[in-house]
């Protein structure tokens, strides 16, 4: 494996402030990174939802985006957007517990130096009958002696503060790391809120600003993404993107 570790530590939870929010984007553009930086990556999907399985999911996404070179995993797939607890109870499908997944992720990061993990909606949306979230399968992972680490999506608009500050305390009372949020879809023409936000989303989530993916992002394939994503995220995530010179770009009083 690489010994290049100058964008993120070796695993890395991917969560959101909610659904369709970017993390998907966000994922693939560090993934992407990565690559480019000379690591090898793997991205795992505990549970995907809303797909049947003929179709393709996030993990797909992923690899049309970042490469073929990402090795991807998905431990469960049910075909109803729902939370993977429910989206596996009307299917009769079984679900997926911490215990499966941080041993999946451990088998990983013996093989990859990057080993991302993809959740389903936000930080606490339930996985199994017992309430179990990512947040638990990212403490699952750290008590087998590794270290998660946290990425944050955010939406970059009205309302997306309190879920932010939400899910920043909820992993500070697990004692999880919080790397830094991401705006996963910054609007081309962004308003009074989105520009606000800029300054004010570090302050939620007591933790740096890594980047703003443009809406769109994915549009033309790999090869623009990828040059997107370098200009896109901070240098903690292999990028270029400065987060004081873009928030100061977007003040309101501009």
């Amino acid at each position: 494996m690489s010994t290049d570790t100058s964008s993120t530590d070796g695993i890395l939870f991917v969560t959101g402030t909610g659904t369709e929010v970017g993390k998907t984007m966000a994922t693939a553009a560090v993934a992407a990174l990565a690559l480019d930086a000379g690591r090898t990556v793997a991205v795992l999907k505990p549970g995907q939802t809303g797909v049947t399985p003929d179709e393709p999911g996030d993990v797909d996404e992923v690899l049309r985006l970042a490469g073929p070179a990402v090795h991807p995993v998905e431990l469960a797939r049910y075909p109803e957007p729902l939370a993977p607890d429910t989206a596996a109870r009307r299917s009769g499908l079984p679900t997926i517990g911490p215990k499966q997944v941080a041993e999946t992720v451990a088998d990983l990061a013996e093989q990859y130096d990057l080993v991302i993990v993809e959740g389903a909606g936000g930080l606490l949306v339930r996985y199994d009958e017992d309430g179990h979230t990512l947040a638990d399968m990212a403490v699952a992972t750290a008590e087998l002696g590794l270290r998660p680490r946290v990425l944050l999506v955010a939406a970059a608009g009205l309302g997306t503060l309190s879920v932010t500050a939400l899910s920043a305390e909820a992993l500070r009372a697990r004692s999880l790391e919080l790397a830094g949020v991401v705006v996963g879809s910054w609007p081309a023409d962004p308003d009074l809120a989105s520009r606000c936000n800029l300054a004010d989303l570090p302050a939620s989530a007591e933790a740096p600003l890594l980047g703003a993916l443009p809406e769109g992002v994915a549009e033309g394939g790999s090869t623009p993404f990828r040059r997107r994503a370098r200009q896109a995220l901070a240098p903690a995530l292999g990028g270029d993107w400065d987060a004081a010179a873009f928030t100061a770009e977007h003040r309101p009083d501009n």
